[in-house]
């Protein structure tokens, strides 16, 4: 809470009113984010786990310092299965967080990754859309969105909220669409 104040940075809202949920993590263009992200869920006492490629975590004392701020190791070359283990680990525990960052990079993208939605549809819990906006450097996680399984019309609901949210740096922001499919 005291780097929020001291970095200038307020938090909008009051925190979730949930007890489960995936946060999305939007826009994700700076490793900052990671420690603007982890202050903000200390400010509300959430209990916060974020994914991040496994290389992050490669380093034996810095992957330590990851996994106890919350960090989960994901190999992204194998994403099958990753969104049942995350919906299971849902059903698992009382309270949960997962952060998810939906560009899967901090580099512009071509849309989002869905493993997001996917794994909230299927452990039956809320999407927190989360924010933090460089510009106005405002953060927020506190608006639910309840995902309705219809993805092109929920999608078109996160593209409205996020209009105008800017990342860190802007030029690596990619659009808020579902990401074309590879052939």
């Amino acid at each position: 809470q005291a780097y929020l104040l001291w970095s200038g940075w307020e938090v909008e809202g009051g925190g979730p009113s949930t007890r489960k949920a995936v946060l999305i993590a939007s826009p994700h263009t700076s490793n900052w984010d990671l420690v603007f992200a982890v202050a903000v869920s200390l400010k509300y006492g959430l209990n916060l786990k974020w994914i991040g490629k496994d290389t992050l975590f490669a380093l034996p004392i810095w992957g330590a310092f990851l996994k106890r701020i919350g960090g989960i190791s994901v190999n992204r070359s194998t994403p099958q299965g990753a969104v049942g283990a995350a919906a299971a680990r849902f059903r698992e525990v009382d309270s949960l967080f997962l952060m998810v960052p939906p560009e899967g990079t901090r580099s512009k993208s071509t849309g989002w990754k869905t493993g997001f939605y996917w794994i909230a549809v299927e452990a039956k819990v809320p999407i927190i859309l989360g924010y933090l906006d460089y510009a106005r450097k405002r953060a927020s996680c506190a608006k639910l969105f309840y995902p309705t399984g219809d993805i092109e019309r929920d999608f078109l609901e996160f593209k409205a909220f996020y209009q105008g949210v800017k990342g860190k740096y802007p030029a690596q922001q990619g659009e808020v669409r579902l990401q074309p499919a590879k052939n």
